[in-house]
């Protein structure tokens, strides 16, 4: 019995790899071919320069004046790069596909195929399919991993400088509003309504799961107020209840007058809705959707409309983001393709620029519309997706070779 040498084993299992790559068609394989090259370029042009100006710049000040040793500001360099191919992916896609197309419009091969019956919407299939391909690893690397990178990167921060200084913080002014059905003071029973506003709860501060400086106003048993002030409280998870410490409840009676009592620990019942608010991260961009969402529910549940539109646009934006991809990509080739553009590199990247700063000019703008109401949140996010699709389409029809 004979068996296959080493070689032909290598060769079948090269051919079995590569296999899937012959059923693309020709044309296809070759566009790719061309793309792929300056985009890599791209990527890591975009992705240095970012870096340097968001991060680099700043650990190497920590280093100088905290005394960040070498080791941990690599890392957080490392853990911190994940967020800022981000923000090349998309302008890499534009670039490449604006060089790759620029490129073959300049050597005339674009007007070689199209004399040969191609379609001018055949040449970008290609660009289409790597855009939508760099749109779900956009997404990925978003939805998934800048969020834990993210918390590593600041993680190592403050464990490096921690050596020489202290830089945690905590998050400031906790405001929880909790809503239900208030108490009848004479039967003691609750009301049938249950939309009344029966507690507001605030920390000034937040920090190593400790409440500072907390005031909490009690209106669940109509026609009595009763203030609760302390200057920490901690929330017992085992038993639902939080712990109030060095504080005084005052209540104020229908009649008018009022009691109060000091205390050096008082235990109050009360849901941990405060803490879960606390924890929500100060950046969406620290947020998966999932968590996301469950902070858009707890602001919901809590009445903080201005927070609710705030998290609601940055829950679209986490898909409007990657669809950048496609955008550019559309730009990317249907301009290249203008038979007066040419593959300069320097020309290219200057292109990329204003058009980069064109769309994200006009994302912030519609952005802000979201947040401060003026547009609902789909409609402030997508609107800059959908007019750029639009002139996308528009360059695409207008391409001459």
């Amino acid at each position: 019995m004979k068996f296959p040498s080493q070689s032909l084993l290598v060769k079948r299992v090269l051919r079995k790899i590569i296999s899937p790559w012959y059923f693309i068609p020709l044309i296809d394989r070759w566009l790719i071919g061309q793309i792929l090259p300056p985009m890599l370029f791209a990527i890591s042009a975009f992705t240095t320069i970012s870096l340097s100006v968001g991060v680099m710049f700043d650990v190497i000040r920590k280093m100088v004046e905290y005394g960040l040793p070498l080791s941990s500001a690599l890392k957080v360099i490392i853990f911190s790069l994940p967020s800022f191919l981000v923000l090349s992916f998309p302008m890499s896609v534009l670039l490449s596909t604006l060089l790759a197309y620029g490129k073959l419009s300049a050597n005339s091969e674009l007007l070689a195929l199209k004399s040969i019956g191609v379609s001018p919407s055949r040449f970008i299939v290609p660009a289409i399919a790597i855009s939508l391909l760099m749109t779900g690893l956009t997404f990925y690397f978003n939805d998934t991993v800048v969020p834990n990178s993210n918390k590593l990167a600041e993680a190592e921060l403050r464990t490096g400088i921690g050596q020489s200084f202290n830089t945690e913080q905590g998050k400031e002014n906790i405001m929880f509003s909790r809503y239900g059905s208030r108490i009848d003071a004479q039967t003691n029973k609750p009301t049938n309504l249950n939309n009344y506003l029966t507690h507001i709860f605030y920390s000034s501060m937040f920090e190593n799961n400790v409440m500072r400086d907390v005031t909490v106003l009690d209106l669940s048993r109509i026609g009595y107020r009763q203030l609760l002030n302390a200057k920490s409280a901690i929330f017992d998870q085992k038993n639902s209840i939080w712990n109030f410490y060095n504080g005084k409840i005052m209540t104020i009676n229908p009649n008018g007058t009022s009691t109060g009592i000091e205390f050096e620990r008082y235990q109050y019942s009360f849901d941990e809705g405060p803490l879960e608010l606390a924890k929500v991260p100060k950046d969406a961009n620290d947020m998966t959707v999932s968590q996301a969402k469950a902070a858009e529910k707890l602001y919901k549940d809590t009445g903080n409309t201005k927070e609710l539109r705030r998290i609601q646009v940055r829950i679209q934006e986490k898909f409007t983001l990657p669809f950048a991809c496609l955008v550019f990509g559309i730009f990317g080739s249907s301009l290249g393709s203008q038979s007066n553009i040419r593959a300069s590199k320097s020309q290219g990247f200057g292109i990329s620029i204003v058009l980069i700063l064109i769309y994200y000019v006009m994302s912030f703008v519609f952005s802000s519309f979201g947040v401060k109401g003026l547009l609902t949140p789909i409609i402030a996010t997508w609107s800059p997706v959908v007019i750029s699709l639009m002139g996308g389409y528009y360059l695409q029809k207008r391409s001459i070779f």
